[in-house]
């Protein structure tokens, strides 16, 4: 049985780079009442991103 090719796990640099926007663009200028706001917030945010 053939085996798959070794996949380059380490790299995350896009999703750094996207929690890297979400915190600069919404969440660090937000000032959430109950976790309720901000998941709905950043729910938001990752349906437009």
């Amino acid at each position: 049985m053939p085996h798959e090719p070794a996949r380059d796990c380490g790299d995350n640099a896009p999703m750094e780079s996207f929690f890297a926007s979400l915190k600069k663009e919404l969440v660090h200028d937000e000032d959430y009442a109950t976790r309720d706001q901000a998941r709905s917030s950043i729910f938001e945010y990752i349906e437009v991103f």
